[in-house]
C-alpha cells in the first residue's frame, strides 16, 4: 500500500503521540513511501479501551472527514459508525425543545464518533504498512531537536532507548513534551490560558429495549447561562453527557441532596433520562476536568522538527473542532510534502508561517462558541441573527456563508472564517443603519 515517492530515498521520521493525530499523520507518511516510528506513552488502547480520561465522543466535520478520506478511512467511519446530527436540540428549564438545524439549506450535518474507535481503527490501519512501526509504553525523557535525536524510556521495563530520526514530528497533546523542548528555543512564544469552566462526563443509559431515549440525530445541549450540559449518541444507543461549569459550582455541589436539588432545578427532564442513582454515582466517582487553550509560534526547529494537532493550538471543545483542525495539520502537511517533493527545508517553515494564522483563529472561535452555546443560543437576538444569515445563505450562497456554515462545512481557512464574519456585522450593521435612515426620511416625508 505504499505511494511512490520519486524514487527518492525515504526519510525516517519519528512521530510522538499515538493518538488521533499522531497516529493519522503516520498513515500520511507511510503512503508517501518514508519510514515512520510511532511512540506512544501509554499502553494500546485497543488493549485498554477505557482508561484514557478523556472525553469518548468526538464531532467530525468535513475537514476531518476530508483526511480520513486521503487515507481510505472516511466510509468506515462516516457511513459505518458515525451518527449524523443535523441540529442542536435545546432544552429549556421546564423540559420542552426545540431544535435549530445547522445546515437549513443543504441538510448537511456532523458526526458522533467515538475516540476510541476511531483511534483503534487508525492504528490497525498501520499495520497495513510495512514501513510503520509502533512502539506504546514509551515516555519522551530528553530531547536534542536540532539533532533530530530522541531519548525514550519504556514504562513497563524502564529500558532507555535512544532514537535519531530525520524528522521530529510531535503530536503528543496539549501538553506536549516535545513543545516543551522548543521553549528553550530562541523566538519561540508560547500562552496558555486555563478557563474557568471544568467538565465532568455522565452517561445517558440505552431504554430497556436497547434504544436511544432521546432523539438520536441531534447534538443536546441545555444552556443555562454561565453554565451548561450536552449530549452526543452512542453507537449502542447510550449518550455521552457532558457538563460544563465553573470549577466553583462544581465545588458547592458536595451532597447527594445537593446534586439531586441542582438536576432538578436546572436540568429537570434529563434525571429521568440518566437515573437519580447513577447520577450520584457518576458525579461522585469522577471529578471536573479542566479545559485548556494553547497558542505558540513556530512550530517548528529548523528542517528537524514539528509539532500539530493540540500539541500546537490546543483548543477549548466548544466548535468541535480540536480533532477537525488536528486532522487538517496533516492534510496541508501532505500538501506541502508535494508542493515541496519532501525538502523538509522548504516544508516546515511553511507550514509554521501559514497555519499559526488559522490556528490562533480557531482557538478564539472555539472560546466564542461556548458563550453562544451555554447562554446566547436561547436569546431572541441569536435566532434572529441565525434566520438572516439562513435567508441570505439559501439565496445568495456563494457570497454569504454563515459563521458556522464555512467553519465546520467548508475548508475555508479559519482566519477567513472569522474575516468572513466581520465583514458580514459590516454589511448588515450598513444595511440596518441605512434602513434606519430610509425609515426616518419616509416617516418625515409623509408627516408633512
Amino acid at each position: 500500500m505504499l505511494l511512490e515517492n520519486g524514487g527518492k530515498k525515504p526519510l525516517n521520521i519519528a512521530v510522538v503521540g499515538g493518538g488521533l493525530v499522531g497516529s493519522l499523520e503516520a498513515l500520511y507518511l507511510a503512503r508517501r513511501g518514508h519510514n515512520v516510528t510511532l511512540f506512544e506513552y501509554r499502553e494500546d488502547i485497543r488493549k485498554t479501551p477505557q482508561i484514557r480520561g478523556r472525553s469518548i465522543n468526538l464531532a467530525l466535520s468535513v475537514r476531518g472527514r476530508r483526511a480520513l478520506k486521503d487515507v481510505g478511512l472516511e466510509d468506515i467511519m462516516v457511513k459505518e459508525h458515525g451518527i449524523p446530527m443535523s441540529a442542536r436540540m435545546i432544552h429549556r428549564p421546564d423540559g420542552s425543545t426545540y431544535s435549530i438545524p445547522y445546515d437549513a439549506r443543504t441538510n448537511q450535518s456532523i458526526y458522533s464518533i467515538g475516540r476510541n474507535y476511531l483511534n483503534s481503527i487508525l492504528l490497525k490501519e498501520s499495520e497495513n504498512y510495512k514501513n510503520v512501526t509502533r512502539n506504546f509504553n514509551h515516555k519522551l525523557l530528553e530531547t536534542n531537536l536540532p539533532n533530530g535525536e530522541l531519548t525514550f524510556i519504556k514504562t513497563d521495563t524502564k529500558e532507555k532507548v535512544s532514537v535519531k530520526a530525520d524528522l521530529i514530528i510531535g503530536a503528543d497533546g496539549a501538553f506536549s513534551t516535545v513543545r516543551r523542548a522548543m521553549l528553550k528555543q530562541p523566538l519561540f512564544d508560547f500562552s496558555q490560558q486555563y478557563i474557568e469552566h471544568g467538565y465532568l462526563e455522565l452517561c445517558i443509559p440505552p431504554s430497556e429495549d436497547d434504544t436511544f431515549q432521546m432523539p438520536p440525530n441531534y447534538l443536546h445541549i441545555w444552556p443555562r447561562g454561565n453554565f451548561m450540559m450536552i449530549a452526543l449518541p452512542n453507537q449502542d444507543c447510550s449518550w455521552t453527557v457532558t457538563l460544563f461549569m465553573p470549577f466553583v459550582n462544581f465545588r458547592s455541589i458536595d451532597s447527594e441532596s445537593k446534586l439531586l436539588e441542582f438536576f432538578d432545578k436546572y436540568f429537570p427532564d434529563a434525571v429521568p433520562l440518566i437515573g437519580e442513582k447513577k447520577l450520584i454515582e457518576d458525579y461522585f466517582n469522577g471529578s471536573p476536568s479542566p479545559l485548556i487553550t494553547v497558542k505558540c509560534r513556530p512550530y517548528h526547529v529548523s528542517d528537524k522538527a514539528l509539532i500539530i494537532g493540540d500539541a500546537s493550538h490546543a483548543v477549548v471543545p466548544f466548535y468541535g473542532q480540536g480533532m477537525n483542525a488536528g486532522f487538517e495539520d496533516c492534510t496541508i502537511l501532505d500538501q506541502l510534502f508535494t508542493k515541496h517533493s519532501d525538502n523538509l527545508a522548504d516544508i516546515l517553515p511553511e507550514f509554521s508561517n501559514t497555519r499559526w494564522k488559522d490556528a490562533f483563529a480557531v482557538c478564539d472561535l472555539a472560546m466564542y462558541n461556548y458563550i453562544e452555546m451555554r447562554d446566547l443560543v436561547t436569546r431572541p437576538s441569536y435566532r434572529l441573527r441565525k434566520a438572516v444569515d439562513d435567508m441570505i445563505f439559501w439565496f445568495l450562497p456563494d457570497l454569504w456563508v454563515p459563521l458556522y456554515n464555512s467553519v465546520t462545512f467548508s475548508t475555508m481557512p479559519y482566519s477567513d472564517c472569522v474575516n468572513n464574519r466581520q465583514w458580514q456585522n459590516k454589511v448588515l450593521a450598513v444595511s440596518l443603519l441605512l434602513f434606519g435612515i430610509l425609515t426616518f426620511i419616509l416617516f418625515c416625508f409623509y408627516r408633512r
